[in-house]
C-alpha cells in the first residue's frame, strides 16, 4: 500500500495534504508514503522532517506518483497530475466539484476514484473530517488580522491622559463557522462587534460571543435553514429588507467581514457600490467570498483596492495565509478519512463502497461521474 502527498500546482496555494504527524500514523497503518521535494516547504515543513518519521522523498511529481494506490491533494489535480496517477488509484482532495464537469469527467476518464474531502456529511461521526469547518474557522481569524492590519487606527478602546481612542466597530456578514470565529476575535482585539445571518439558529451564538444580531426576523428569516445547517436563498423581498437594513447599519462600521456562502452557487451580493461609499474613509471590508464572486461589489480577486478611502481587501486563499495551521489541520481531517479506507489488520485498502462518507464524498469511480449531484444527466 503506497501513498503518495505531492506538491500543489495551483500558483497561490501554500498547503500540504499531510504532515509529519499524519505520516507517522499512515507509517503505522502499514502503508510505504511518499512525498514530493519541497511539498512541504510553503508549510513550514521540510523534506528531513518527513523523512524522519519515515517518508521517502521523491524528486519529482511523476516519481512520487509512480505507482500509488491513494495520492493525498490539497486541491483538485490538474491534467497533467492526473496523467502521472495510476488508473484505479483513490485521489482525495478539496475537489471544488460544482461546475466542473469537464474536471470531473477528465478524472473519471482515468478511471480514479476522486473523493471530496467538502462533500464530508455533517454528521457526529464525521466531525474530526469536516475540512469546510477546520479551514474556515482559521479563515475567519485571519480575515479580522488582515482587516486590522489594514485599518489605520486602534482596535479596542483606550484612555489616554492625551484623549480617548474609541473602539472599533466591526460587523460580520454570515454567522457560519468562518463568521463565529471572526466575531470571537474582533471582540478579543476590542471591537465592538455585530453581526447578521439568514438562519435564525445562530442569533443566540452570536449573542453568546457577545456580539449584536443585526437582521430582520419575519416569517420568512425563520425558516431560513436546511436540514444540513446552511443558509437557503432567501426571496427577493426578504433580500430587499434585508439589505435596507444592512445599509442602514454598515454607514456606522469602521470594518466588516464577509463570509456568506451557498454551496454550489455564486456568492451573493450583500454589500453594493452605494454600501461602500456610505462607508467612512479609513475603513475595510474583507470579502471571504471572493473567490466564488464575493460578496462585496467592488471586490477585486487576490487584490486590495481602495474605493473613496474605504479598503476592500480580497485575497485568495485565505486559510493558506495561514499554511502551518491549515496545513496541519486539513491534514488531520485527511487521515481520519482515508483510515477508515484501510483494513488495518490486513495493512491493505478496504474500501466499504456502501459507507455513508464514501458515498457522501466519492465523485468518480470505474470510468464514470457517480455522485448523484454531478452526474451527466443530474
Amino acid at each position: 500500500m503506497r501513498i503518495a502527498v505531492l506538491t500543489e500546482t495551483e500558483a497561490n496555494e501554500s498547503r500540504v495534504a499531510a504532515t509529519p504527524d499524519t505520516v507517522k500514523k499512515f507509517k503505522a497503518l502499514g502503508a510505504d508514503v511518499v512525498v514530493q521535494a519541497g511539498a512541504g516547504l510553503t508549510s513550514g515543513v521540510t523534506d528531513a522532517d518527513y523523512e524522519a518519521v519515515g517518508a521517502t522523498i521523491a524528486a519529482s511529481p511523476g516519481t512520487a506518483a509512480d505507482g500509488a494506490d491513494i495520492v493525498l491533494l490539497v486541491r483538485r489535480p490538474e491534467s497533467a497530475v492526473l496523467e502521472i496517477i495510476k488508473e484505479g488509484a483513490i485521489v482525495v482532495a478539496i475537489m471544488d466539484p460544482y461546475g466542473a464537469q469537464d474536471a470531473l469527467a477528465e478524472m473519471a476518464g482515468r478511471n480514479i476514484a476522486g473523493f471530496a474531502m467538502e462533500l464530508m456529511p455533517r454528521i457526529t461521526r464525521a466531525q474530526v473530517m469536516d475540512v469546510l469547518s477546520s479551514q474556515a474557522n482559521l479563515a475567519g481569524y485571519r480575515a479580522v488580522i488582515d482587516a486590522a492590519a489594514e485599518y489605520g487606527r486602534a482596535m479596542p478602546m483606550m484612555m489616554t491622559a492625551a484623549g480617548t481612542v474609541p473602539a472599533a466597530r466591526a460587523f460580520v456578514m454570515g454567522a457560519g463557522v468562518a463568521g463565529l470565529q471572526a466575531i470571537a476575535t474582533a471582540r478579543r482585539l476590542g471591537a465592538v462587534v455585530s453581526a447578521t445571518d439568514v438562519r435564525p439558529a445562530v442569533k443566540e451564538q452570536v449573542e453568546s460571543l457577545g456580539a449584536k444580531f443585526v437582521a430582520v426576523e419575519d416569517e420568512e428569516f425563520k425558516q431560513a435553514e436546511t436540514a444540513g445547517g446552511y443558509a437557503k436563498e432567501m426571496s427577493a423581498e426578504y433580500k430587499a429588507k434585508q439589505a435596507e437594513l444592512v445599509a442602514a447599519h454598515i454607514a456606522k462600521q469602521d470594518l466588516v467581514i464577509t463570509t456568506a456562502l451557498i454551496p454550489g452557487r455564486p456568492a451573493p451580493v450583500l454589500i453594493d457600490r452605494a454600501m461602500v461609499e456610505s462607508m467612512k474613509p479609513g475603513s475595510v471590508i474583507v470579502d471571504l467570498a471572493v473567490e466564488r464572486g464575493g460578496n462585496c461589489e467592488l471586490s477585486e480577486p487576490g487584490d486590495v483596492i481602495e474605493h473613496q478611502g474605504v479598503k476592500i481587501v480580497g485575497h485568495l486563499n485565505m486559510p493558506g495565509r495561514l499554511a502551518a495551521s491549515a496545513s496541519s489541520l486539513y491534514a488531520k481531517n485527511l487521515y481520519a478519512f482515508v483510515e477508515t479506507l484501510i483494513d488495518t489488520e490486513a495493512k491493505a485498502i478496504a474500501v466499504n463502497w456502501e459507507d455513508e462518507l464514501v458515498k457522501a464524498t466519492l465523485l468518480t469511480r470505474d470510468g464514470a461521474i457517480v455522485h448523484p449531484n454531478f452526474k451527466p444527466d443530474a
